[in-house]
């Protein structure tokens, strides 16, 4: 029977909240190899100490990058995200809308009175109405996934 691989919880941590850094092998810098409290593997490290060490170190911005396996306009980016947000800046963030932003609490409510009335009634059909009414165009599917999500609330 094959061995199982112990999973490294700081690593599953580390996946889990999207703080892996996909290219730890291109981090060259000599902390990183020497310490073991320095770790390729952690995104938010390896960002902040590419910005301290052009900061504070002085090496150069191209310098910084290219050791760490960033750009110049990543570095930029990530500099600008440590300044406005502190360290807080350096945790990736969920990409998109966060919520259905066309939807509003009156549209859903529109949309969920004429499903009730007749729940043969097609997404299609449901969005052309919010159109007329509202003058708001959303996407069949985008309907679809609300109200699903209100029977699932009802439940």
């Amino acid at each position: 029977m094959p061995r199982r691989r112990r999973q490294d919880p700081k690593l599953d941590a580390l996946r889990q909240r999207g703080t892996l850094n996909p290219r730890p092998e291109r981090v060259r810098d000599v902390l990183f190899g020497q310490s073991a409290f320095f770790d390729a593997k952690d995104l938010a490290q390896v960002k902040y100490e590419m910005i301290r060490r052009a900061q504070v170190d002085g090496v150069s911005v191209a310098g910084a990058a290219d050791t760490f396996g960033f750009s110049r306009p990543s570095f930029y980016a990530a500099q600008a995200a440590l300044t406005r947000e502190g360290l807080a800046g350096l945790l990736p963030r969920k990409r998109g809308p966060r919520a259905g932003h066309k939807l509003t609490p009156e549209i859903l409510r529109f949309v969920g009175e004429l499903r009730t009335a007749d729940p043969s009634r097609a997404a299609a059909s449901l969005v052309r109405l919010v159109k007329a009414r509202f003058g708001v165009t959303v996407h069949p599917r985008t309907v679809e996934r609300a109200l699903a999500r209100q029977e699932k609330k009802r439940r």
